[in-house]
This record gives C-alpha cells, sequence and structure tokens, in this order.
C-alpha cells in the first residue's frame, strides 16, 4: 500500500537526518520474530541468544502487528540529531495517557483477539501504567540486545549519514531518494513509499519536512507513517548492513595486510570508534604525521569518512571500511 509524502516549499527546506537507540531498540525487538531479516544479523542473533532467556518480549510483540500499526509513543521521532538512550526513553515516558490509549486501541486492532486479551485489556484500562511497563521492557531490551554493540551500531550509522548527506548536496532530494531504496520514488514533489504497512494515502507534510533515519534493523524494509502529533519520518535500511557482524579472523587480517600495509590495517581494524589522529598516533605508537598521512590514503580510498567535532576531526570506517574489515 503506497505512502505519498507531498512537499511544499518550506519542506524541502526542513529534511534532516538522525539517530535514535532507542528506534535501534524497538526494531531489535522486531527482528527477533522478522525471519526475512535474520539474514544480516545470524551473528547477533546467535549472541543474544542468552540474554534473551532472561526477557519478557510479550507486551511490545503484541504491539507489533506483522501488517498494521505500532504506536508512535513507543519511538517518538527524535527532536535532535542524537539524543542518548535515556533522554529518549524519558521523553517515552512523559507520554500523554490519552495518546497512548488511542495509539494502543489502533495497534491491538490489528492483531485478532489482541484488544479483549488479558493483556489488552490491561493497557487500555490503565494507559498511564502501561507506558511506564512498556517503558521498563524497552529499557531491559536496550541493555540486552543493543547496548553492548552501540559504539558499532552508531559508527555504522553515522557513516551513512555523512554518505547520504553528501548526495544530499550533490544532487539535492532527487538523487538522495533515488538512492535509498526501491520502494522509494521521487516525483515532482511528492515522495513515494510503496512498502508501506499503512494503508494508502496521501500526507500533507504542511511546512514539517521529514525527518530521515538509517536503521541496522529495518531491512528489507521501508518504515513510515508518523500521524499528527509526530514529524513525518521515513526509517530505512543503513548502507554497509552486510559487513556489520563479520569479525576478522587470521586470514582475513594477513591479506588486509597484504592489501594496506601494516599501519594502515591496523588503523582501519582499530577504528570501533570514531578516533582522533593525536588518539589514533598514541595508540598505534606512530607519529601523528605519519598517522595523518596514512588517514588520508584511507580516507581517499572510500575507507574513512571525517567529521569536525568541536577543536577535533575525527575518523570513523565507512560501511566500505567495515566490510574490509569484517572480511565482506
Amino acid at each position: 500500500m503506497p505512502l505519498h509524502m507531498q512537499f511544499g516549499a518550506d519542506d524541502l527546506l526542513r529534511c534532516r537526518f538522525a539517530i535514535s537507540p532507542l528506534c535501534q531498540t524497538h526494531e531489535a525487538v522486531r527482528t527477533l520474530r522478522r525471519t526475512e531479516r535474520h539474514g544480516y544479523h545470524l551473528p547477533w542473533l546467535r549472541r543474544v541468544r542468552e540474554a534473551l532467556a532472561g526477557l519478557d518480549l510479550s507486551e511490545l510483540w503484541l504491539l507489533m502487528p506483522v501488517r498494521g500499526y505500532t504506536p508512535d509513543f513507543l519511538g517518538p521521532p527524535p527532536e535532535v540529531p542524537y539524543a542518548p538512550f535515556e533522554d529518549e526513553l524519558a521523553r517515552m515516558r512523559a507520554t500523554d495517557p490519552a495518546v497512548a490509549r488511542r495509539e494502543l486501541v489502533l495497534s491491538l486492532e490489528c492483531t485478532p483477539g489482541a484488544a479483549s486479551s488479558a493483556r489488552g485489556r490491561a493497557m487500555l484500562d490503565d494507559p498511564a501504567r502501561a507506558v511506564q511497563r512498556l517503558a521498563d521492557v524497552t529499557e531491559a531490551a536496550w541493555r540486552a540486545l543493543v547496548e553492548p554493540d552501540w559504539p558499532r551500531l552508531r559508527a555504522l550509522l553515522e557513516a551513512d549519514i555523512a554518505y547520504r548527506s553528501r548526495q544530499l548536496a550533490e544532487g539535492g532530494l532527487e538523487r538522495l531518494f533515488a538512492d535509498l531504496r526501491p520502494a522509494l520514488r521521487w516525483t515532482d514533489g511528492t515522495l513515494t513509499i510503496r512498502n508501506s504497512v499503512v494503508p494508502a494515502q496521501t500526507q500533507d507534510l504542511d511546512g514539517r519536512g521529514v525527518l530521515l533515519m538509517p536503521s541496522v534493523f529495518v531491512w528489507p524494509d521501508v518504515i513510515s507513517g508518523f500521524a499528527p502529533p509526530w514529524q513525518p519520518t521515513v526509517i530505512y535500511p543503513a548502507r554497509g548492513v552486510g559487513g556489520l557482524w563479520r569479525e576478522p579472523d587470521a586470514v582475513t587480517a594477513d591479506a588486509l595486510v597484504r592489501l594496506l600495509g601494516a599501519s594502515r590495517a591496523a588503523i582501519l581494524s582499530g577504528l570501533e570508534e570514531p578516533a582522533s589522529t593525536t588518539a589514533l598516533a598514541a595508540r598505534h605508537r606512530l607519529a601523528p604525521s605519519s598517522v595523518s598521512a596514512h588517514l588520508a590514503v584511507l580516507r581517499g580510498a572510500g575507507l574513512l569518512s571525517s567529521r569536525r567535532q568541536g577543536h577535533q576531526v575525527l575518523y570513523e570506517r565507512t560501511p566500505l571500511g567495515m566490510a574490509l574489515v569484517g572480511g565482506g
């Protein structure tokens, strides 16, 4: 069912990117039951199997129908480019009970018998308590499933945004949307999302623009909707997910050294989190000038990206760099 997002002049000026650890947590929970998403995440699924034994995710799963509506208050579109998980969770906890109940009704109606089940009735009878309970479950899921790998996940998401931002600067929205997914089509000021799970509809953005959020877990879907009062949002698969969970083995590490040289291979392999030239020089016991030269080569080859943070320039692996280190 297609969703048509109609852009006005103001909307073209209000397209932005964000990273949401809260959204990643809920999509990780959803992925556990979506076998079509498992292909890229088998190493992660094997690793979290033990942690899952101590989690009861049934209340969240009740609100995640395969085809239908998931309450928007579970993952409200972030208001800033990157908010810590704790800030996003606090915002979720502050949901107006009237808004929560309205969205719970819509979601439970998508699954036969859900509204009349014991859990469904409890949520509808006391939506304020339901919000707090769902936030508790979400926090437990974050700690067990996502937080241990968050530096790696965030690096991939930030690398995707850096790439998309360059596309936007070089070719505007037409080029940006053309490369996101085949399910997206940009024509004459309208963005059409073909595999949206919401009923076919047209959404006038009304000057609010669109929030674009890459996701590690959402592939192969594109998710959108977020009716008022929420910010219109498109959640799309991040680039480089195929190499996300690959760990370098001895053969890969040796091949990387032969390809790049020992120092460049060590710098690229060690960049699990963004780092500055000074930090990398200290870590690898190399002169800052040598590290700077190696970084320039790796960046020129498309294996690293850089961004300024305060007085520092931080370097991080691109999706291509991640795949190369992982042996992809």
